[in-house]
């Protein structure tokens, strides 16, 4: 896809499903373990790229919701892991400042997650081989 301004990070499946979707529909940037095709209505491929600068390059055409209270929802560390996270410290930190507000993550629970992109009006599957570097973004409105 060669257009002036848009990275070319985004892939066109991409880019189409971001302009198809409207206020409230759910957006799943999903690392590379998980089971994105299984769980998908409409599957975007985006593998070799990472989730956190996928995110930065959706972030400059993708509103977050300023209506819900949780814009922004990440897998919780299943009980008795030992996995700290240390990317989501990385999303919060893309999320703020693209959206020019501080912007937390909320979790939720691992199968609460799964049935919540099943959901989703579409999920990126990515290369990110961070774990628990799932994301759920929810689209608001350009004002």
């Amino acid at each position: 896809m060669m257009l002036k301004g848009i990275p070319s990070i985004i892939p066109p499946d991409l880019m189409h499903v971001m302009m198809s979707m409207g206020h409230g529909d759910e957006l799943v940037l999903a690392d590379g373990n998980f089971p994105a095709a299984s769980n998908a209505q409409r599957l975007v491929r985006a593998d070799g790229r990472g989730v956190p600068e996928l995110l930065q390059a959706v972030l400059q055409f993708f509103p977050l919701d300023t209506y819900v209270e949780d814009p922004a929802v990440v897998m919780a560390v299943v009980p008795g892991d030992e996995t700290e996270p240390v990317i989501w410290r990385e999303y919060v930190r893309i999320l703020s400042e693209a959206e020019g507000r501080k912007i937390q993550l909320a979790q939720i629970e691992r199968h609460e997650f799964y049935a919540r992109a099943q959901k989703a009006f579409a999920i990126v599957a990515t290369g990110e081989s961070a774990l628990y570097a799932n994301l759920i973004l929810v689209k608001g409105v350009v004002t």
